[in-house]
C-alpha cells in the first residue's frame, strides 16, 4: 500500500509518497511523469517520514543545505537506480553533466562505455526530485536542459543553491 501527502513550496505544490517506511516519490504537482511509480491504489495519510521529508524541505528552501536525508526507497530498474545513487553524491551548490554521469557510472560497474543519452532518461525518471537531486545535471558546457519539473524550476533551484555558469 502507497500513501501520500500534499504540500506547498516555493516553486509550486509538491506531492509526497511513501511505502509507509521510506519516501518513494517526491513529485512537483504537473510535471513529466508524475506520480508513475505510485501505486493507483494509494491513500493520503500522515508519516514520520512524510514529517522528516517536511523538515528536509523547510531547511532546503531557507537556502540551507539539510544535513539529513530521509529514507529513500525510489522504484526503478537497477539502471535507474545506480544512476539515481550518484546523483545523490552531487553536494549540493555543485553539477555534473550527463557525460560525467556516464563516466562516473562505467567506472563504478567497469562497464567500457555508458551512453550520456541512456543516463538522461534514467536521470528523467527520477521518481524522488530535489532529494535526488536531478536539478543539478546539466548537459555539456554548463547548458540548462532536461528537467521533468521544468526548466524555469532547475533554474530557480540552481539559484537558490548558489550555482552560476549555468545558460539555456
Amino acid at each position: 500500500m502507497d500513501f501520500t501527502f500534499h504540500c506547498a513550496s516555493p516553486l509550486g505544490g509538491i506531492t509526497l509518497a511513501s511505502d509507509g517506511e521510506a519516501l518513494t516519490g517526491l513529485w512537483f504537482e504537473g510535471q513529466e511523469h508524475f506520480a508513475e511509480t505510485l501505486d493507483r491504489r494509494h491513500i493520503e495519510k500522515g508519516l514520520p517520514v512524510f514529517d522528516e521529508t517536511l523538515r528536509w524541505l523547510e531547511n532546503y528552501f531557507s537556502g540551507k543545505a539539510p544535513d539529513f536525508t530521509p529514507k529513500l526507497a525510489p522504484r526503478g530498474t537497477p539502471f535507474r537506480r545506480a544512476v539515481w545513487e550518484i546523483l545523490l553524491d552531487i553536494p549540493y551548490g555543485r553539477t555534473m553533466t550527463y557525460g560525467e554521469i556516464a563516466a562516473r557510472l562505467s567506472e563504478r560497474t567497469g562497464q567500457a562505455r555508458t551512453s550520456a543519452r541512456a543516463v538522461g532518461c534514467a536521470v528523467a525518471r527520477n521518481p524522488i526530485s530535489l532529494i535526488i537531486p536531478c536539478h543539478r545535471v546539466l548537459g555539456s558546457g554548463g547548458r540548462l536542459t532536461g528537467y521533468a519539473g521544468g526548466l524555469e524550476r532547475k533554474a530557480g533551484l540552481l539559484q537558490l543553491e548558489g550555482v552560476s555558469g549555468f545558460h539555456p
